[in-house]
């Protein structure tokens, strides 16, 4: 199956409410309502290893000399309060690969041909990084740089040598290895690319009948494409196009989303905080807990300073840190909830009990 074109077409149809950026912010809250139970799960389980910890530690010190009888120790102590220490990771393990899902997709020729352009309120290009080369497409010319590397599409226009009509939509196999650049690729001299026509998903007889081929060509680094006509030449199909040196462009409108990101983290991580500050916890994890959640937002920031994120992507993100927050405060009441409940339920059986005492 594949998931880049299922996630295009799912934005395809969350789009019609506002375009894609609308669709984008829709699918993170498809995504995260689904996770719903983990979310309450994970929550659940921070709470539990809060008021647990006490007896944690006093079974840490107990056996610390001897850790195999203190792993067992544990294991039973988790068994005894049905607690999964692991829990609370699960949500985190599942994001994971929806991150990378989406940021393929949106760095994928297919989403950069048809909405890469779209605007969002102030983002003028969901495709953009921060920082990128630019270049025209359709114009007849590439605009690239020394180290730039290309990509085909996923189907070429193919043209036979006897007149036959041209067949539409030729499946290319590995768009992103079919093309290789021959010689050295100079800015403002023409460049020469090759394609074997094993690439090409024809037959035999048709192989051999090829003349030529239209096929889109895009520079990975630009995101520009060309439809370029190859013509078949010893076997295999070449095609030579000019160039032209491009500038780099920065781009504020990332900057400012991903700014956006660092303070909806921190959001994020003091309403995870609110929730256990009537908790005991052990000064030493506190003290850690706290300069991690000073580094993670400082961290992740520099990171996608430094390595290209679509703006997509940091939308998505950021519509996740805010779903977290009120997802964060909504869970707590309904714990708090719960554990006011039981508190009320032990209580009455207390009074339950000293009633019959008395009566005794």
């Amino acid at each position: 199956m594949d998931f880049t074109t299922l996630t295009i077409d799912i934005l395809k149809m969350l789009s019609i409410a506002g375009g894609y950026g609308v669709g984008i912010i829709l699918l993170t809250i498809v995504i995260r309502l689904a996770m719903w139970p983990l979310g309450v799960s994970q929550q659940r389980s921070m709470r539990t290893m809060q008021l647990l910890q006490p007896k944690m530690k006093a079974i840490q010190e107990r056996y610390k000399s001897n850790p195999q009888v203190m792993q067992q120790k544990m294991m039973e102590f988790y068994k005894e309060h049905k607690f999964n220490p692991m829990a609370g990771c699960f949500p985190l393990l599942i994001q994971m690969p929806i991150f990378i899902l989406l940021y393929s997709t949106l760095m994928s020729p297919q989403f950069i041909q048809m909405a890469g352009d779209s605007q969002f309120l102030f983002i003028k290009r969901l495709d953009a990084t921060l920082k990128t080369s630019a270049g025209v497409s359709h114009d007849g010319i590439l605009g690239v740089s020394k180290y730039d590397t290309f990509m085909t599409g996923k189907t070429a226009k193919v043209y036979f040598k006897d007149g036959e009509e041209p067949k539409m939509g030729v499946k290319i196999e590995k768009p992103n290895r079919a093309i290789e650049v021959q010689g050295e690729l100079t800015p403002g001299e023409s460049v020469d690319f090759k394609i074997s026509l094993d690439n090409l998903n024809l037959k035999f007889s048709e192989l051999d009948n090829i003349e030529r081929a239209e096929i889109d060509v895009m520079d990975v680094q630009t995101k520009e494409t060309e439809m370029i006509n190859f013509v078949r030449k010893d076997g295999i199909l070449t095609a030579s196009v000019p160039t032209k040196a491009v500038e780099t462009a920065f781009h504020w409108d990332v900057l400012l989303l991903i700014a956006l990101f660092a303070v909806t983290m921190v959001f994020s991580q003091k309403a995870m905080m609110a929730m256990n500050k009537n908790a005991q916890q052990d000064p030493a994890q506190a003290a850690m807990q706290k300069s991690m959640n000073t580094f993670m937002p400082i961290m992740l920031t520099f990171t996608f300073v430094i390595i290209p994120i679509p703006a997509g992507v940091l939308l998505y993100l950021i519509s996740s840190n805010c779903f977290q927050v009120l997802q964060t405060i909504i869970i707590n009441k309904k714990l708090e909830a719960e554990d006011a409940a039981k508190s009320k339920k032990i209580d009455d059986v207390d009074v339950t009990n000293a009633k019959r005492i008395q009566e005794k």
